[in-house]
C-alpha cells in the first residue's frame, strides 16, 4: 500500500514537472518577447508572462496532474495560490535585479524553482480536496 502511494506521488510529481516545464516555457518565451522585441517594462512583462502561464497550467494541472474531484470549484483558489506565486516571482525579481543586479533571465530561473516548490505544495493540497482555502 504505500509503496503505490509513493509511486503514485512519484509519478504525479513528474507529470507536474512536465506541466511546469510546458508552463515554463510559455511565462520565460512571452516574458522575453515582451521584454526584447516589444520593450515593454520588465515588470509589467513579468506580470502578463506570469498570468499567461498561470491559465497554461491550470488547464494542464487539472487534466494530467491532480486526482481532481471537483473541478468546478478550483479556479478561483487556484488564481489566488497563482497571485501569490506572482507576488513571490515579483519580489525575487525585484530584489535579484534591482538590488543584487543580476541579469533578469537568470534571476527568472531562481523565481521559477522557488514558485514551483510552492505551487506543487498548496495546488495538491487544494486540487486534491485535502483542505479549503
Amino acid at each position: 500500500m504505500k509503496k503505490n502511494l509513493n509511486n503514485k506521488l512519484i509519478k504525479q510529481i513528474i507529470k507536474f514537472g512536465i506541466v511546469g516545464v510546458i508552463a515554463f516555457i510559455v511565462d520565460y518565451g512571452t516574458l522575453v518577447i515582451l521584454k526584447e522585441l516589444f520593450n515593454i517594462n520588465l515588470f509589467i512583462s513579468t506580470e502578463i508572462a506570469f498570468i499567461i502561464s498561470v491559465i497554461v497550467n491550470y488547464i494542464l494541472s487539472i487534466k494530467f496532474v491532480f486526482d481532481v474531484k471537483n473541478k468546478n470549484n478550483n479556479f478561483i483558489p487556484f488564481i489566488i495560490l497563482s497571485f501569490i506565486g506572482l507576488l513571490l516571482t515579483e519580489l525575487i525579481m525585484y530584489i535579484g535585479v534591482d538590488k543584487i543586479e543580476i541579469n533578469y533571465l537568470i534571476v527568472k530561473i531562481v523565481a521559477t524553482i522557488i514558485v514551483m516548490v510552492f505551487n506543487f505544495i498548496t495546488r495538491k493540497i487544494l486540487l486534491e480536496n485535502k483542505r479549503k482555502l
